[in-house]
């Protein structure tokens, strides 16, 4: 393993004080797995008193010193390091009221979630592994350390931390461990509505989303039990030919790396379940657009989202299933409606959530998608206006040439956009004033 040059220093220096010292967890894990590490967290024999002493001249922050860590900043960078522990009882299953430093490596890794981050490593001993880590990575396992119950009863997030690997690195999560995730559900509502959706976001975006959530659902319907309705719901439609909890998690798999397009796909059919209706024999989900985005935005919103990501997200949903037409009055209608950056996402969307359907509606369904797209670049690539921002005059014009101020004006430049779109006036800056004093100047 290549070190940077800090790490290993903090290594030697702490080697040449008498103490043992290592890289730890994630970064280890990554570079077996032939990925750049994001962090180096570091263990050590040495006490956090130790570690400050021995780097008086650094600056080092006190971030965990209850638990045995100090952030040493080295160039700027930090250097998470925690003196070997055991943990004490936990609370509210996510802390440890209490921890005991201990001299011994194993018994340190020994408290750690999964055995592939329970791996230390330094230059001059290589590789630590206990407990199979290595082993479990080249098998693609997912894993608890020791007891699982024991291990996820301690930090109920590692239930949400083994789905998050399992889509992240595209494992399989080992069949006691899974049980103990079920059996140990109802610890999730310990876990704060933050934390819940940084692991649901991660997940969203795993390459192995599908498998996980597939194979593993019931830790996602625990925390969103609005989905598991959906979970073998048959849609009995020819568009659609597997059920909608299959075709959701079908359609986030297809997705662009987008956190709002994957959101909105996790909730765009929430709704399915809830209004369907049959017509000789085929399935139908009238309004379900609707009922779908007030799933969603209850659910983003008590998961905390930013108001942002909420607002996008359900907007995504709302619309999903908007009928594209290949004309370029009704494009830029609607990219006046929506803006430019949001059609453009939510065509993204409709591409990932058609793949998921029938092979014999499919390709109708693309060339549509596609000849929006191509409809979208000639208007931007024209310089067609699609809103008031692009029209020839503003509201600066209008008042200048008699128009009171107030929402007469807003009411005149929605109307003349309209007009531009429709072909019905130029978007010239003289044609339009001649049209608005013509109508609204009272001479």
């Amino acid at each position: 393993m290549k070190l940077p040059e800090s790490a290993r220093y903090i290594i030697d220096k702490l080697h040449e004080a008498g103490y043992e010292a290592y890289i730890v967890g994630g970064c280890v894990r990554d570079f077996l797995m032939g990925e750049d590490p994001h962090d180096w967290d570091m263990t050590t024999s040495a006490r956090p008193e130790d570690v400050k002493r021995i780097f008086s001249d650094f600056n080092i922050i006190d971030t965990g010193i209850k638990h045995g860590t100090v952030t040493l900043m080295m160039e700027s960078e930090p250097f998470e390091i925690t003196t070997y522990r055991t943990d004490g009882s936990y609370v509210n299953s996510r802390r440890p009221q209490s921890v005991t430093f201990v001299a011994s490596l194993k018994e340190d890794l020994r408290r750690r979630d999964f055995t592939i981050n329970a791996m230390a490593w330094n230059h001059t001993g290589g590789l630590m592994d206990y407990f199979g880590g290595r082993e479990d990575l080249e098998s693609g396992i997912i894993r608890c350390v020791g007891n699982p119950d024991e291990r996820l009863s301690e930090d109920a997030l590692r239930i949400l931390r083994a789905l998050r690997f399992a889509s992240e690195k595209d494992f399989r999560i080992e069949p006691d461990t899974y049980m103990a995730m079920r059996r140990n559900l109802s610890l999730l509502r310990n876990i704060s509505a933050e934390r819940i959706a940084y692991e649901l976001g991660r997940t969203l975006m795993g390459k192995g989303v599908f498998s996980a959530l597939m194979n593993y659902p019931e830790p996602l319907f625990e925390i969103i039990p609005e989905l598991r309705a959906a979970f073998g719901f048959k849609q009995n439609n020819p568009h659609h030919i597997y059920d909608v909890y299959e075709h959701t998690l079908r359609s986030i798999a297809n997705a662009d790396a987008d956190l709002e397009i994957r959101l909105a796909l996790l909730f765009h059919d929430a709704g399915k379940p809830l209004c369907y209706s049959e017509k000789e024999g085929i399935g139908h989900f009238y309004g379900h657009d609707r009922i779908s985005a007030d799933i969603a935005e209850k659910v983003l919103r008590r998961l905390k989202y930013d108001s942002a990501t909420v607002s996008n997200a359900v907007r995504l949903v709302e619309n999903h299933s908007l009928e594209l037409i290949s004309s370029e009055k009704i494009v830029r209608r609607r990219l006046s409606k929506f803006g430019e950056v949001f059609f453009r996402k939510l065509l993204r969307m409709k591409r990932a959530d058609s793949s998921a359907t029938s092979p014999d509606t499919l390709g109708e369904r693309l060339r549509a998608i596609e000849e929006t797209e191509r409809i979208i670049d000639k208007i931007i690539e024209e310089n067609l206006c699609f809103s008031v921002k692009s029209l020839a005059i503003d509201g600066n014009d209008l008042i200048r040439i008699g128009i009171p101020q107030g929402k007469l004006i807003g009411s005149i430049l929605a109307e003349v956009l309209e007009m531009v779109i429709d072909g019905e006036l130029e978007n010239d800056r003289e044609k339009i004033l001649e049209f608005t004093e013509r109508k609204y100047i009272v001479i």
